[in-house]
């Protein structure tokens, strides 16, 4: 386990965090990351970020008024591979299960017989 201070870089950290996890852990070996909060949105920021890497985010937590921990674990190629082929699948049969919009077509015969009822 390793820690990483980077509040010295503001809001600038993203690109080192990435740095260090490729470079210096080891695969499964856990990296914890303290930066500045700011406005809150490295929060999200952040955990985007350690997803589109592909590794794992275990843990996300105030450490104080001002700055925020993660709790990182490397993976190795073949897990991120694993992980992203799995998300793409949940992610297609989510697309399948949401019902498509109805778009427009032509009326159907009982939806005529019903506007023509309606108009007389």
């Amino acid at each position: 386990m390793k820690r990483y201070d980077l509040r010295h870089l503001k809001d600038d950290f993203y690109g080192r965090m990435g740095e260090l996890i490729e470079s210096d852990l080891r695969v499964g070996e856990v990296g914890i990351f303290l930066f500045e909060v700011g406005d809150f949105s490295h929060i999200q920021k952040s955990a985007d970020f350690i997803k589109e890497l592909g590794h794992e985010l275990m843990n996300s937590l105030k450490f104080n008024e001002v700055d925020w921990t993660i709790v990182v674990k490397k993976l190795d190629e073949e897990s991120i591979k694993k992980k992203r082929e799995l998300e793409a699948k949940k992610a297609e049969e989510k697309e399948k299960e949401t019902p498509k919009k109805a778009t427009p077509k032509a009326k159907t015969a009982s939806a005529k017989k019903t506007e023509t009822k309606k108009a007389k």
